[in-house]
């Protein structure tokens, strides 16, 4: 099993996505690395014993930056590493790619390298997100920011497919993303969707409210990019917040110190659970492979996660289950 890098994608690139993929390496995981052979290979310097692990580079002389224009970018430049990444993947000098560049960029060399699963128009990002006693695929979370009914209905399929294939769930139940249950709420786009999802022969939960995902009312949340993007960053900055509090709180009194001291190991697990950096990357589902696009911001840590994820999906035969779960899907809706 290896898995790909887009060793140049990143707000901290090549740096920590070289210890990512140390990190993943020495944990037992193949990596390809691509990206400028010079700074990749200077980074590998810093990390003693990095010779001796399963990594190979792979040469790639351009890069796409996170204020390119996506689409744009990945035509002009051929050579830039997630399109080499996206050539290697196709080529089957891996089973999976994960980048954590530019997110749109990702998406367009995926379109243009690897191109779309059969039956799918708009491919889609989700985010798997942890919950008490469960998991919960929110998509999309950023790859179409303006959609029509039909896209929202086949996010939900393609997140339908993919809940089964990765974690098992014979009949993953769907909730429409909307400011509240009724059928008659929503804007424009969720009203429209909202008849559509009843037809489509899912498990169709309705309209969901924010506080309904986190209590795990479904396994599959549909909305559009915009609006999943909003959800996500929001639940990153209220963790943040969280943890911020909780220190605060326990560093006022010294009653609470101790009390922090001996709740420290209970606190530690709640805390990482909620943490990205454990998970590491969102699926692209709806393309002809696996491909896992991490946060611009990601450590090392959530790089290393991130290509575990990548690997544990190829290695469950995501794509093929994804493809065989959408025929599937379509042929009911028909």
């Amino acid at each position: 099993m290896r898995v790909i890098l887009d060793a140049m994608g990143g707000d901290e690139a090549p740096r920590v996505t070289v210890a990512g993929a140390v990190e993943a390496a020495r944990g037992g995981l193949a990596v390809l690395l691509v990206g400028r052979e010079a700074e990749v290979r200077a980074e590998l310097a810093r990390h003693p014993g990095a010779a001796s692990l399963p990594l190979e580079l792979l040469a790639a002389p351009e890069v796409i930056e996170m204020g390119e224009h996506p689409a744009q970018a990945v035509r002009q430049k051929r050579e830039a590493s997630i399109n080499v990444a996206m050539r290697a993947l196709k080529e089957g000098r891996g089973e999976a790619l994960y980048s954590a560049g530019n997110s749109g960029a990702v998406m367009a060399a995926a379109l243009f390298g690897l191109g779309r699963l059969e039956g799918v128009h708009r491919p889609a990002i989700g985010a798997v997100l942890p919950l008490l006693e469960k998991r919960c695929l929110l998509v999309d979370i950023g790859a179409n920011a303006d959609c029509e009914p039909q896209d929202l209905v086949q996010f939900a399929q393609m997140g339908a497919a993919y809940m089964a294939a990765v974690y098992g769930i014979a009949r993953p139940r769907v909730g429409l993303i909307s400011n509240g249950e009724e059928a008659t709420k929503g804007n424009a786009l969720v009203q429209a969707t909202f008849p559509l999802l009843e037809q489509s022969g899912l498990d169709f939960a309705g309209n969901i409210e924010g506080k309904d995902l986190t209590r795990g009312a479904v396994d599959v949340a549909v909305c559009d990019g915009f609006t999943g993007n909003v959800m996500l960053k929001l639940g990153e900055g209220l963790q943040e917040l969280m943890v911020a509090l909780l220190r605060r709180t326990l560093s006022e009194k010294l009653h609470y110190r101790l009390a922090g001291a001996v709740l420290r190991p209970g606190l530690r697990a709640a805390l990482q659970r909620l943490d990205y950096t454990e998970y590491g990357g969102a699926p692209l589902v709806g393309v002809r492979g696996a491909v896992f696009i991490g946060h611009g911001r990601s450590n090392a840590r959530a790089i290393a996660s991130g290509l575990r994820a990548a690997a544990a999906a190829a290695q469950a035969g995501v794509v093929e289950k994804l493809a065989s779960g959408l025929r599937a899907t379509l042929a009911g809706a028909t």
